[in-house]
């Protein structure tokens, strides 16, 4: 009868302490590495004292050595790769979204590893591995006695030796990718690795000496069973594939705990030469009769694993064990890798941990992997590609994750983060799917760019982010306008992207302006085209001269005397220069700061003419439509996030959850002025955009030229930007592609009110609503000066149509004025049109 391990290091503890070497065993291991002291010594010296005598000068010399190296070894924490999170739809539960690594490791507890498993490993790497203190001294004599016939360091390693060589292996390679090593000035990984396993001569013994010192002090340190641990989380399993348990998800699309004893071989196998018997690349099959190539040997030769598979093979078929489709079948395969596989399994056998009826079958079978590629980079997380970069834009440019981009690049791929993301996955399928309807990758004659987000009101959590174009990071799509890394939505720190025109959209700063400063949105306002000489702007001196510059309203309106209210729910330019007019360009510019408005660099806008105030800056979509989501939130506002928290390899939090939202608006100019853009989405130039599905909505259209297309719009609990324009590039949007913002932002406001619902606004403020008439006195035939000094008395402003001519008796008088009577609200402007007393 077969015992598995399971019978052994679990059960041992009766007759054998697993928890620590036995006094036998670490006197055992004194005794091993005496005796390769010695030889190592002898060997050493040999080639420069040729009349050594042996007993007492290479004894001498191999302690010297001995007590020259280092007995402590620092284990630094292996390279672990880095987990995005996003909670599932359905069920609530996170799961992953994809991962970032240089080594994919996956680590394991002992009791998570199928206890088969740990007996192929044994078997056939260290069988007497519970009864050694670290160094198998007959491994070890055995290959010293190669070494010295072959001239280059053999086997016999321990698994304590082979986890102190891995670990030597993994700090070199930590040093080769820090960022502190300048470019070309570190050792390749490859490098890595011959240095640590493949010195020759004199070096090579005192390599594997110095391996067996650290091997015994760390017996010391550890138990046997956190040392096997500690080796099959940190050995490589072929390429990038770290640890035991990546590499049966990778090669067999199973865990370390439910492997099978065929799989368990192969994998045993492969750690013992990684790279030659990995099983995702074959090359070949073996031979089924001699004389045959295998491999790329010669003609009429076997390497002497793929001759083992078949002496093994053919003994079965000669027992009658198989059947000859079953020795064909067998054979045929990944040659180096299935005769490795039979050495273990033979092992196995031999150790009687596994049974006659185990082994045959095993033997038989053909190597059959499961090649399932881990999940990694963006590009690998479908619909979330976009978020997903933006997410990682975001840990690349945060000073907390490193101080150089270097630093922050290392520590995304080696230090294991966990990054928990707000991703609603739900939303983004959604949004993903209304991108794809309404906005194709690429047109003719245009870089045609298209994005959509949604924010949560309340947080700032950013739920989705769709892109037209197709996501990559290869080079080999440079130059194909379908294909981008930036992620449009963003800025130029997460992203890439420097954002687009704002066009009309921008015009909610100039409205909350306006309200700040104390106007009602039924004000009458001259919002007639005409030229505005100077605007007042603090921030840039006093006053900003514009000369007769006329800005045309789309469809080239000639504009009216109205109100904010009209001018926002029809998106009238001449009205809302007429609003600026009466402000200060600098506080309009703060305004869109505290709503998290800025340029590329963090700071205010600039905005030194008037027209800026009709979105001539580059904004992102994604801070558009969180400035609009402070509105619908009553004015509070709350920095976007796409991050919920990180959470370093020791469990430590690098970034805490999103903190307190800050008021930023005053409630009721909020309310207001959601109130105003409720009417761009219920009869206004919003409407095309409305879901219509009952929830309350406020929005606000924007263009800029014929470049630029946005549409911006907002429940109580989510805002969604949609834009559609160039994403380089000045061609003419308007024709083909003018009209998509509507139903791409209807669509995916839509399905975030399917999702997360929305309650009515907030009543807006009685005092920013009211109309205050009064009767307009008939001035002409006044002086200008005294007939301006009554009209602001009562509180219209003046407008003077015309220049004032001057006269020898001063005589400057009001020929006309408009309205020449009648109510007008306070806060209107009355127009006069100065000339000679008597002028008609």
């Amino acid at each position: 009868m077969s015992h598995s391990f399971s019978d052994l290091p679990r059960a041992i503890s009766t007759t054998h302490d697993v928890s620590r070497p036995s006094a036998g065993a670490v006197i055992r291991g004194l005794a091993g590495l005496i005796a390769m002291s010695m030889v190592a010594g002898i060997l050493v010296v040999l080639p420069f004292v040729p009349g050594l005598v042996f007993a007492g000068q290479a004894g001498s010399v191999a302690l010297d050595l001995f007590e020259e190296l280092p007995e402590h070894l620092t284990i630094e924490q292996s390279m672990l790769p880095t987990t995005v999170y996003a909670r599932d739809a359905e069920s609530g539960e996170e799961r992953v979204l994809t991962r970032f690594y240089e080594q994919n490791r996956i680590p394991v507890t002992y009791e998570q590893i199928s206890p088969t498993m740990i007996d192929a490993i044994l078997s056939s790497e260290d069988p007497r591995y519970f009864t050694h203190g670290g160094i198998d001294l007959i491994g070890t004599t055995r290959a010293v006695l190669g070494n010295v016939k072959g001239g280059q360091t053999q086997g016999g390693s321990s698994i304590t030796q082979q986890y102190v060589k891995n670990v030597l292996v993994q700090r070199c390679e930590l040093e080769a990718t820090s960022p502190e090593k300048t470019e070309g000035g570190s050792e390749t990984l490859q490098e890595c690795w011959s240095k640590v396993t493949s010195a020759e001569g004199s070096d090579g013994y005192i390599r594997k000496l110095q391996e067996m010192r650290y091997a015994i002090a760390l017996e010391k340190r550890y138990s046997k069973v956190e040392i096997l641990e500690r080796y099959l989380n940190i050995a490589n399993f072929g390429g990038t594939v770290y640890g035991i348990e990546a590499a049966a998800r990778y090669y067999f699309d199973t865990s370390a705990s439910a492997v099978s004893v065929g799989q368990a071989a192969v994998l045993a196998g492969v750690v013992q030469n990684p790279n030659s018997y990995r099983i995702d690349r074959p090359e070949g099959s073996i031979a089924t009769a001699a004389g045959e190539r295998v491999n790329g040997a010669p003609d009429g030769s076997v390497d002497d694993v793929s001759a083992g598979t078949l002496a093994a093979l053919d003994t079965l078929r000669g027992d009658g064990a198989i059947t000859e489709e079953q020795y064909v079948h067998a054979a045929d395969g990944y040659s180096e890798t299935k005769g490795r596989q039979l050495y273990v399994l033979s092992r196995m056998h031999e150790d009687r941990k596994i049974a006659d009826e185990q082994y045959t079958e095993a033997v038989i079978a053909p190597v059959s992997p499961v090649v399932t590629p881990p999940t990694s980079g963006c590009a690998s997380t479908g619909d979330a590609a976009y978020f997903c970069q933006y997410v990682i834009a975001s840990i690349r440019s945060d000073p907390r994750f490193g101080d150089t981009a270097v630093a922050r690049e290392t520590r995304l791929r080696q230090g294991g983060l966990q990054i928990h993301t707000t991703l609603d996955s739900s939303l983004q399928s959604s949004a993903t799917e209304a991108m794809k309807r309404h906005v194709p990758a690429s047109a003719d004659g245009l870089d045609l760019g298209g994005a959509a987000v949604s924010v949560e009101v309340g947080t700032g959590r950013v739920l989705a982010v769709a892109q037209n174009t197709n996501f990559t990071e290869d080079a080999s799509h440079a130059g194909d306008p379908s294909y981008s890394a930036l992620v449009y939505a963003g800025d130029p720190t997460r992203g890439g992207a420097a954002g687009f025109n704002a066009g009309s959209t921008f015009k909610l700063f100039t409205l909350l302006a306006w309200l700040e400063a104390g106007h009602s949105i039924n004000e009458r306002v001259d919002g007639r085209v005409r030229a505005i000489p100077r605007v007042k702007n603090s921030c840039d001196g006093d006053w900003v001269n514009h000369g007769n510059a006329v800005i045309r309203n789309w469809g080239n309106q000639p504009g009216y005397v109205g109100t904010p209210a009209e001018f926002t729910s029809r998106s009238l330019n001449s009205g809302y220069l007429a609003m600026a007019e009466q402000l200060d360009l600098c506080d309009i510019s703060k305004v869109a700061s505290r709503l998290g408005v800025q340029d590329s660099a963090g700071g205010d806008l600039t905005m030194n003419t008037l027209f800026s105030v009709l979105g001539s800056a580059n904004v992102s979509p994604l801070a558009m439509a969180n400035a609009y989501a402070t509105v619908a939130g009553g004015g509070m506002y709350c920095p976007t996030t796409a991050i919920e928290r990180v959470v370093d390899s020791s469990g430590e939090e690098i970034v805490p959850p999103p903190g307190a939202c800050t008021r930023v608006l005053d409630a009721g100019v909020a309310a207001t002025a959601a109130s105003v853009l409720q009417d761009v989405m219920n009869g206004g130039t919003g409407s095309r955009a409305n879901p219509r599905d009952g929830t309350p909505i406020l929005g606000k259209t924007g263009s800029h030229e014929v470049q630029q297309t946005w549409m911006i719009e907002s429940s109580t609990k989510v805002a969604t930007g949609a834009w559609v324009g160039n994403a380089t590039g000045l061609g003419d949007m308007t024709r083909r592609f003018g009209e998509r913002r509507y139903a791409l932002a209807r669509d995916v406001q839509r399905a975030a009110n399917s999702l997360f619902g929305g309650d009515r606004f907030a009543e807006a403020d009685a005092r920013l609503t009211q109309r205050s008439d009064a009767e307009v006195p008939d001035v002409v035939g006044m002086p200008v000066e005294e007939a301006t000094a009554r009209l602001e008395a009562l509180g219209f402003t003046v407008r003077l149509d015309g220049a004032v001519p001057g006269s020898e008796d001063g005589d400057d008088t009001v020929s006309s004025q408009e309205p020449s009577g009648g109510l007008l609200e306070r806060g209107g402007a009355v127009i006069l049109r100065p000339g000679e007393e008597g002028d008609d």
